[in-house]
């Protein structure tokens, strides 16, 4: 057959004599972007994106159906094409009506495949769903335990009848697979020479060294405290997470190959220029150590304890002396972590004062419930104004009685103290756990943000120094939630690895479609109550630091989890059309109009066909007919209301289509779902 030579964005590619552009490009392994193109199909043009600019051709072409001729130089990224593509893009996703990613997944800070994991756990498939967690989570049975979990806030399953336990599954999941004879073990790509530096053994360290040690790195951790962990191992109080737990997954860490050091403070036992000297890149992880001030006066008394240094002493095993009277300021969870340990330490009162009501409270209410359920107090709307002493050690604690006034920029109403209302309360020891900050001292070369953290790059973490990074509590707004320091740590390692290689730190963020999702769409699936778990008698578990909660049975678990709705595309991950709505930003919204009826159907026997998701390429018809011919599918209609149907003519169709799959195997959206 004779041979023709053409030139595609530079690169020239020989062709037979006859065949399209498209069909030359991809024998010579270059992809020009085609949604309605398959080889074993008829040419038909219907998507758009394949248009390529020819020298000395006024008009666009369409590769898929133009056929190539001898010396043609064409390409497919001028401005033309570029914006050409991009309303067609554009304009089939503002019609294009389905999630790409399950929301609660994209409200996960972390973005794990919670959907994924999900059905395995439902499927008895611990390994895999592990598996699945740890590409974004690589201490999963600590982080199922203690996560606020954001994601659960944001589950469809909520407008059936209650959401599902996300985070307590991922503790089952990942506690079947640590007890397991063969847990998961990542594998290690081939070594880069590249060492990496991480200073601070928090989620965020730990994580950090995790994937970048899975991406060929030498990693060193290093710690100023005796073991690693971070506020996980000495802010987490035992009945909440159990640190030999947290101690197996830090050391399936290091059988990875990363490197740990502890008891090593910088600016002491090693300067912050010799870890840079003798690293290709440095990632600061030093968390937020340093408790925030009441601003009152006596806070300085004995007495007077921050709550983080008292979790941090009582996890290292040290018990303190905080009498029987003891009242803990603040409204999140650190505050819920203080009074509760301060009950099994042995205090007999204890209370928390908090300046707003109990609706505003920042900690999960379930940590409330179950302070209550310990004997717990709870003074709302009331702030320290002064702690009183004598001898030099706190004696009692006088609190300004609050009301709710007018909301802020926020919308949250602000206190403000009721003039001249007061009540005295006495104690023995006053615990603030009104919020943390970082201490970054011997990391003096640093830029600081106005409030006195790391100030680093939101987008690649990196700090004003070359090489040197920052992620976690340490950095921008402070100290917040475990997972949040973990998404980020996560951000890091990707932006590290990428400085190492010599490649872009450009991570754009990625496009999903998303469908807006009501009660009454839901309407006919079938309520199924949450999962409960059994916890521990308060009178027993106020005496201890033993796990307050017992785990879920196995037939709970599997249960809870087929609970999971799979709001999410069962085709994303192969989905061409969102490939390509991420390789340049699109911006659907501004060709908002009117949208196609959405609805599923199963007409197709073994085949659910979504018509939110169709865009109308035709493969399924075309190789229906063509490949199958049974002709089963058909467009009806005219103009913007065309629409794809199955027809069934005779029962004989029937039994075809229920083994064929030819038009699922090809559907480029996922419109259509093998059942």
């Amino acid at each position: 057959m004779e041979q023709i030579k053409i030139t595609v964005n530079g690169i020239e590619m020989t062709g037979n004599k006859g065949d399209t552009i498209l069909t030359i490009a991809a024998k010579n392994g270059v992809e020009i972007p085609n949604l309605c193109y398959s080889p074993n199909l008829k040419l038909y043009g219907a998507c758009g994106l394949c248009l390529i600019e020819a020298e000395g051709m006024p008009k666009l072409m369409r590769a898929c159906s133009a056929v190539a001729s001898d010396g043609m130089v064409l390409s497919t990224e001028t401005d033309r094409v570029k914006k050409a593509r991009k309303i067609a893009l554009e304009l089939i996703m503002s019609d294009h009506e389905g999630d790409c990613v399950a929301p609660c997944s994209l409200n996960c800070p972390a973005h794990t495949d919670i959907q994924g994991y999900l059905k395995q756990i439902a499927l008895g498939n611990d390994s895999e769903a592990v598996r699945i967690i740890k590409e974004k989570i690589s201490i999963p049975a600590s982080i199922g335990r203690v996560c606020p979990h954001p994601c659960e806030s944001h589950c469809r399953r909520r407008l059936v009848e209650e959401p599902l336990s996300v985070a307590f599954l991922k503790a089952f999941a990942a506690d079947r697979d640590l007890e397991s004879d063969t847990p998961f073990r990542a594998v290690c790509e081939e070594s880069t020479g590249k060492k990496v530096a991480i200073i601070g053994g928090g989620p965020a360290g730990l994580n950090a060294a995790y994937y970048l040690r899975l991406s060929g790195h030498d990693v060193t951790i290093y710690d100023f405290m005796p073991e690693m962990g971070g506020m996980l191992r000495y802010g987490i109080p035992e009945y909440r997470l159990p640190k030999d737990v947290l101690r197996k997954e830090v050391k399936a860490i290091a059988d990875l190959g990363v490197r740990m050091v502890n008891n090593t403070k910088i600016g002491k036992d090693i300067s912050f220029d010799e870890i840079r000297k003798n690293n290709d890149a440095v990632l600061v992880t030093v968390g937020a150590w340093k408790g925030s001030s009441m601003r009152c006066k006596g806070e300085d008394l004995e007495g007077v304890l921050s709550g983080i240094d008292f979790l941090r002493e009582v996890n290292m095993g040290i018990i303190p002396d905080i009498g029987k009277n003891v009242a803990v300021v603040g409204g999140g969870n650190t505050a819920m972590d203080a009074c509760r340990t301060a009950v099994r330490c042995g205090a007999e009162n204890v209370c928390v004062i908090y300046r707003r009501t109990r609706a505003e409270a920042p900690a999960e209410d379930i940590e409330i419930e179950e302070a209550i359920e310990e004997g717990v107090q709870f003074l709302f709307l009331t702030n320290p104004d002064e702690i009183v002493g004598e001898n030099g050690r706190v004696k009692e604690v006088r609190l300004q009685i609050m009301e709710l006034g007018e909301p802020d920029a926020s919308g949250r109403r602000s206190p403000v103290p009721v003039e001249g209302e007061f009540k005295t309360l006495s104690v023995d020891t006053v615990i603030s756990a009104i919020g943390q900050k970082c201490a970054p001292a011997g990391f003096e070369e640093i830029e600081l943000t106005k409030w006195g953290t790391i100030l680093a790059d939101a987008t690649t973490c990196i700090t004003n120094l070359d090489g040197v990074f920052a992620a976690g509590d340490a950095t921008n707004k402070g100290a917040s939630i475990a997972i949040d320091a973990i998404a980020e740590a996560n951000t890091a390692a990707k932006a590290i690895n990428a400085y190492l290689l010599g490649m872009p730190m450009d991570f754009p963020e990625p496009y999903y479609s998303q469908r807006n999702v009501t009660a009454e769409m839901l309407a006919d699936r079938e309520k199924k109550a949450r999962a409960v778990m059994s916890v521990k008698a308060p009178d027993y578990r106020k005496n201890n630091f033993e796990s307050v909660i017992n785990g879920f049975t196995e037939e709970q678990a599997r249960e809870e989890a087929k609970r999971c709705l799979e709001c999410g595309c069962h085709d994303f991950k192969d989905c061409k059309l969102i490939r390509y709505a991420n390789d340049m930003p699109i911006s659907p919204d501004r060709l908002s109009g009117a949208k196609h009826e959405c609805y599923k159907e199963q007409r197709l026997v073994t085949i659910e066909r979504d018509q939110g998701k169709c865009i109308l390429c035709n493969l399924c018809v075309r190789t229906c007919k063509e490949n199958a011919k049974q002709g089963i599918l058909g467009l009806v209609g005219r103009g913007f209301k065309t629409v794809i149907k199955p027809e069934f003519d005779n029962p004989e169709a029937v039994s075809v289509c229920k083994d064929c799959h030819m038009c699922a195997d090809l559907c480029p959206t996922g419109a259509l779902k093998i059942l």
